[in-house]
């Protein structure tokens, strides 16, 4: 069975990885303008890279939860891709092997010049003065609001050959990722695990519990594998 999986932060939250939205946020602390924008990165890169090398750091300390390893359990009997909206790498640590990452990933950083040089640095710190091959500045390697998402293209086609759809913790309010919901085939048996579910698309199914409970109890109600 061909398995298209969306998650958000909600996903990664019980593993202790702080989300954008929520109560206590770091939009909280953080203007989306000052940390999250090609602008912020010109006017202070010193606090943009800050920023992200905490979250990198961060990352370090936490692990994936029972949603994430659920899932990686799909993929022994079945064709899985996870489509994510999150730069954290638990999907990869919990085993999945399909992953299509919408926002960038944390654990990469990319070259201020040129686009397509994107090199892995773990939990590392970028620092000014680090550089690509080619020698201009690496910035974190994360789509930043008033950015392209180069993966979308690639991701709506992958939802349009799916049987099963799971949405899990993501609030569908960020577009264009939430559009992804619409090109799920009609035939799709198509779910959303979510504790407080809003903008509930059409013919979705509500599972409303948290990932870390709900992705279980999901994979129990259609007998998909669980984790060990």
């Amino acid at each position: 069975m061909k398995i298209v999986v969306l998650t958000g932060a909600g996903i990664s939250a019980p593993s202790g990885v702080r989300t954008f939205r929520d109560a206590g946020g770091l939009w909280e602390n953080h203007r989306m303008e000052d940390i999250a924008t090609p602008e912020a990165w010109h006017r202070d890169p010193d606090l943009v890279l800050r920023f992200y090398n905490d979250r990198r750091a961060q990352l370090a300390q936490v692990e994936p939860n029972a949603a994430h390893r659920t899932l990686a359990a799909w993929d022994r009997d079945h064709d899985v891709t996870v489509i994510t909206q999150n730069v954290d790498n638990l999907h990869e640590r919990a085993g999945s092997h399909h992953i299509v990452h919408l926002h960038g990933e944390l654990t990469k950083a990319r070259s201020t010049r040129y686009p397509a040089d994107v090199i892995d640095i773990g939990y590392a710190p970028i620092a000014r003065g680090d550089v690509c091959s080619r020698g201009a500045q690496l910035r974190p390697y994360i789509v930043w609001f008033g950015e392209a998402v180069p993966a979308l293209e690639e991701a709506a086609a992958i939802m349009e050959t799916a049987e099963l759809v799971v949405v899990i913790g993501t609030s569908l309010q960020v577009y264009p990722a939430a559009s992804l919901t619409q090109f799920a085939p009609p035939a799709a048996a198509c779910y959303l695990v979510d504790p407080r579910p809003q903008n509930v698309p059409l013919g979705y199914e509500v599972v409303t519990e948290s990932a870390e409970r709900g992705v279980p109890h999901l994979a129990d109600l259609l007998g998909l594998p669980q984790s060990e």
